[in-house]
């Protein structure tokens, strides 16, 4: 009954759509029509004004720590089930029953899940994204990097345990599945300046 409970709770907190209820409060709008068309934080700060954007980015990547915490206190610690809270907290963020499952691409809550799971794996790799992003000024590309590298600084840095290592391959995966048609626009020159 507690791996279930585990399950229902991370991926109902995913699926809590801050940014677009943020949006909502804010302007009237449905941030999903405007910009990229994501409820994450890139789209609302760009769509409407950086303090909601931080704010967004802020809660999505708390409700990606509290769903593994939570996971953590009612398994023991179990690093398996506080493994699979962290996949079923970014499923809901980009599959979330309140939008019709049509949600974000999960990064903010990716970092949120880990930063509990593998903290300083993730700390490693907060260092990758700033860089990439500072190059490039996409935080598309950012994003994707961090979340192909981060199997590696989970199982270097951390020297996890195979479940943790398993889902953060399972994670940076689905990150960089959610970032498909950033990369084409990448490979066009099309993608997004980011513009702080």
């Amino acid at each position: 009954m507690i791996p279930l409970a585990v399950l229902v709770i991370a991926y109902l907190l995913g699926a809590i759509p801050f940014g677009y209820v943020l949006v909502k409060w804010k302007t009237g709008a449905d941030v999903r029509a405007a910009g990229s068309g994501n409820i994450g934080a890139t789209n609302v700060m760009r769509t409407t004004g950086r303090a909601a954007g931080v704010v967004t980015l802020l809660l999505d990547i708390a409700k990606g720590y509290a769903a593994v915490w939570i996971a953590g206190r009612l398994t023991g610690q179990d690093v398996l089930w506080m493994s699979v809270a962290a996949l079923a907290v970014m499923a809901g963020h980009a599959y979330p029953v309140f939008l019709g499952f049509k949600g974000g691409k999960a990064v903010a809550s990716f970092v949120g899940a880990f930063l509990c799971l593998t903290p300083w794996a993730l700390a490693a790799e907060s260092i990758i994204f700033v860089v990439v992003v500072a190059w490039t000024r996409h935080i598309s590309l950012g994003s994707i990097v961090g979340a192909a590298t981060l199997p590696l600084a989970v199982w270097l840095v951390m020297k996890a345990p195979l479940p943790a290592v398993a889902a953060s391959v399972v994670a940076g995966a689905f990150v960089i599945y959610r970032h498909s048609s950033n990369i084409q626009r990448l490979r066009l020159g099309t993608e997004n300046v980011f513009k702080f």
